[in-house]
């Protein structure tokens, strides 16, 4: 393994509650029932898609127009939360592994479905720990499918099989799997039959473990 790609939200920081608190805020303007469980299953989704899931059985209600409107209100709502962020709310164990792997020259990515990723890294402090980032804007289309990794690992100079990803998703992993890459599940995703190996945080990982 010559570069390691990890998923932002779940992995390298959680921001879970913002989106819950952001997304029920709509919810609830809707009239529409949300709670964690609803949450849980918009990780590693689009903004877009994860609006479409919300609405359900009402998505045919609301014109494209609508829709566009509700998405970039909770964006402005999440995005007005993100100021919250500092670096004390970076994973335990981030630090400690990416030194380890920079210390053995593995190029890394962060590869996110969220298009306020390159925002959320700058507040955690580690916009300058990776060699490259992708976001929502560079990669549209959701998780599982795999764009978001392979538009990653072109832009560290890799081929897809040269990588291993860190992703604490379902929808992460399968992406992972379909971009012909080796992944490692931690957290929510621990335990997901198509990773090569699981973890429950990120603290439990070393850089022998990952890069196997």
């Amino acid at each position: 393994m010559r570069g390691v790609i990890f998923d932002l939200d779940g992995v390298l920081v959680s921001t879970d509650e913002l989106h819950y608190h952001a997304w029920k805020s709509i919810a609830d303007g809707l009239g529409i029932a949300f709670d964690e469980s609803h949450n849980h299953a918009l990780r590693g989704v689009s903004r877009m898609e994860s609006l479409e899931r919300l609405l359900g059985d009402r998505a045919g209600e609301f014109t494209d127009e609508q829709k566009h409107a509700l998405a970039a209100d909770k964006n402005d709502r999440y995005r007005a939360s993100l100021k919250s962020l500092t670096p004390r709310d970076r994973l335990a164990g981030v630090d400690r592994l990416l030194e380890e792997l920079r210390a053995h020259g593995v190029r890394m990515a962060v590869a996110s479905a969220s298009k306020n990723a390159r925002e959320i890294l700058d507040r955690i402090g580690l916009s300058a720990a990776f060699d490259a980032v992708v976001d929502g804007v560079d990669a549209p289309k959701s998780k599982p499918d795999p764009q978001a990794f392979v538009l990653a690992a072109e832009r560290l100079g890799l081929e897809p099989p040269a990588c291993v990803v860190v992703e604490d998703a379902d929808a992460g992993v399968r992406a992972a799997r379909a971009a012909g890459m080796r992944v490692i599940a931690v957290g929510a995703a621990a335990g997901h039959p198509e990773a090569d190996d699981s973890c429950t945080s990120l603290g439990e990982l070393t850089s022998s473990r990952l890069l196997g």
